[in-house]
């Protein structure tokens, strides 16, 4: 025979019985059952004295599978050219992702803080820049004369045109940013059919008190490359 019992403190939950007779005497099924809660018993103090109630936080060692859902319209965004986004993903954080077309990513690790990271890069990299928002950025490219294209939201580019560095007047770009540094921006303005994003530095602060009220800090801007107001070429800036 064989007679399994499984429940909590409250009672039993499930019964299994393989035999190979007819049936049972009740005398043996009841002294069965009185066997399985002293057994119970001692199993779930057992446990109680191990750990008394649910961890609120799985350990950031324990194997884990979380999803994101993304517009199906950015997964490439998320595989990147040639697979090169997730592949970097994967290879730099060492987690497993797997994309559905519906838009569904499965993001799998053993390491709690890789799945966290994981997931802020994946919903980076589809967000939407929002106009009045501050954003990390890094000078990727500097236009003399013009401005500085920076990277932001992981792999979102935007344009800092030389009249939004200060509230001064800038002649030379090259006298504000470097190639390499680090920024906060104000995006001042965002193209959403084009995919275009205008940041601002100076904007991060007020204009200054003493300053005229018709006084621009800059020169006039016109059209320049990738920027708004330049021939639309798709979306996006030339680095």
């Amino acid at each position: 025979m064989d007679f399994k019992v499984g429940g909590t403190a409250k009672g039993v939950t499930a019964i299994q019985m393989d035999i190979k007779i007819k049936g049972l005497p009740d005398s043996v099924f009841k002294e069965a059952l009185e066997r399985s809660k002293t057994g119970r018993a001692f199993i779930l103090q057992t446990m109680l004295a191990a750990i008394a109630e649910p961890r609120k936080e799985l350990s950031p060692y324990a194997p884990r599978i979380e999803t994101i859902q993304v517009n199906p319209e950015d997964i490439r965004l998320v595989i990147g050219k040639g697979g090169e986004t997730i592949q970097k993903i994967t290879k730099e954080l060492g987690v497993e992702i797997d994309i559905e077309d519906s838009g569904l990513v499965f993001v799998t690790s053993v390491n709690g803080e890789a799945m966290q990271k994981a997931k802020e890069w994946i919903l980076g990299i589809v967000a939407k820049p929002v106009v009045g928002t501050i954003y990390d950025c890094t000078i990727v490219r500097i236009i003399a004369g013009v401005g500085a294209i920076a990277e932001f939201l992981r792999g979102k580019d935007g344009m800092i045109h030389i009249s939004e560095l200060q509230w001064k007047r800038t002649d030379q770009v090259e006298d504000v940013l470097k190639v390499g540094q680090q920024v906060k921006a104000k995006c001042i303005e965002y193209d959403a059919i084009e995919g275009k994003t205008r940041l601002s530095l100076k904007q991060m602060t007020d204009r200054p008190a003493d300053m005229p009220a018709d006084f621009g800090g800059d020169r006039p801007r016109g059209p320049r490359p990738g920027g708004f107001g330049g021939a639309p070429r798709g979306g996006g800036f030339r680095r």
